[in-house]
């Protein structure tokens, strides 16, 4: 065989192997967020790929949010997002169904060291940590317009109706929302937890739940109560809704409404089997949790850790008002001077944990709130029997 023949053959034998590891060096990644995390998610991957050179990233985005998360994995595992956020309330069902994978060694050293006692054991279980904790504003309170409501009105529901009924106003409230309809439950001492046998525990159809159930039908058939979705509090407040239960995701919009009118407060007390009780509320983080399936599991925990530094928190704060659960970033002073995250940390002291929360307990919640706004006579005992009865399943 001649030299140039050899030559040719030892070229493509290079170039072979070029393609090759250059294929090899390709790490394709999805990452699922909500829309409203989209372009800051773009950018910080863009500064992530800068920031690791070496590597050929093929990261691609999706649009699911936290709170579909696990119902999205569970349709198609292996199809799903190699990093993915989600609410800690679907942190069981994940791990139950060895859908995360596990952060240990000198990576779980820097997640506890970097991030809140708190947000570390919400998203750890069974002493073992699946996710890298995001944001530590999972939770809600009361934003107001302070031309109606002066600080003292706002720490009574019945005191805001007063108010709102004399100017005109509605106090917004999602009521059929498992989510805050369970504020008047807990407030009046029931109990949502995980028994010994791994199943949901739901006692709101006791006496304290009846008495609760008493005082959202109440609430609901008041003129100035109104419900609906965030649309609703955000085309409203400042005109028809002088108040509203939401969350931070919602503080840029309600600061725009109200200009200097703006505040926000924990929720209210409000009565209660002729008592006063204080509106509790849960609490629980975002988690940026990595698939257990996916074939890039280093590169991908490498991502998700930067998508959860301290610098990229400081960013979600700046552009979307979330809050930090980076110890540096949550002590930055602009994030102690937001009022929707200081109302929260304050309401914070009501707090309930979202992670002792099963997926069968929304559905039947929603129901009972459903029949709350839309004024059902049913009997209130006989709903709660139900929606006791359909959580604990």
């Amino acid at each position: 065989m001649n030299v140039r023949k050899l030559t040719a053959i030892a070229l493509a034998a290079l170039i072979t192997l070029g393609a090759a590891s250059a294929l090899a060096d390709t790490v394709p990644l999805k990452v699922w967020g909500s829309q409203e995390n989209q372009a800051l998610l773009g950018e910080l991957i863009e500064e992530f790929k800068a920031a690791n050179p070496g590597v050929e990233w093929d990261i691609s985005l999706g649009v699911v949010s936290e709170a579909d998360a696990q119902t999205r994995y569970s349709e198609d595992p292996a199809a799903a997002a190699d990093i993915f956020a989600f609410a800690n309330d679907q942190l069981r069902t994940l791990v139950t169904s060895d859908s995360l994978s596990e952060i240990a060694g000198s990576r779980l050293e820097a997640v506890e060291a970097a991030n809140t006692a708190g947000s570390v054991e919400s998203a750890t279980l069974d002493g073992v940590l699946y996710g890298f904790p995001m944001t530590a504003d999972n939770g809600y309170f009361m934003y107001y317009d302070k031309s109606v409501f002066s600080e003292e009105d706002v720490l009574s529901l019945d005191r805001m109706l007063e108010v709102a009924n004399a100017a005109g106003k509605k106090v917004f409230m999602d009521v059929s929302n498992g989510w805050y309809i369970a504020s008047f439950f807990l407030g009046a001492g029931c109990t949502l937890d995980i028994g010994e046998d791994g199943k949901q525990i739901c006692d709101f159809n006791n006496a304290n739940g009846l008495a609760a159930a008493e005082a959202i039908r109440k609430f609901t058939a008041d003129p100035a109560f109104m419900t609906g979705d965030d649309s609703v509090l955000q085309g409203g407040m400042g005109g028809s809704i002088a108040a509203g239960v939401s969350g931070t995701w919602n503080a840029s919009a309600m600061e725009d409404k109200l200009g200097e009118n703006y505040a926000a407060a924990p929720l209210p007390s409000f009565t209660c089997g002729g008592e006063l009780k204080h509106m509790a509320s849960f609490i629980g983080t975002k988690i940026l949790g990595v698939n257990s399936l996916s074939d890039y599991v280093k590169e991908a925990m490498q991502l998700a850790e930067y998508l959860t530094n301290e610098a990229s928190q400081l960013k979600f704060f700046e552009q979307r008002a979330l809050g930090p659960t980076n110890i540096v970033a949550a002590a930055n002073p602009a994030v102690q001077e937001n009022i929707a995250l200081a109302a929260l940390s304050a309401q914070s002291a009501w707090g309930v944990s979202q992670k002792n929360v099963l997926n069968g307990y929304w559905g039947p919640a929603e129901a009972f709130g459903l029949e709350m706004e839309n004024k059902s006579d049913a009997d209130l005992q006989g709903l709660l029997d139900q929606l006791a009865s359909q959580a604990t399943q």
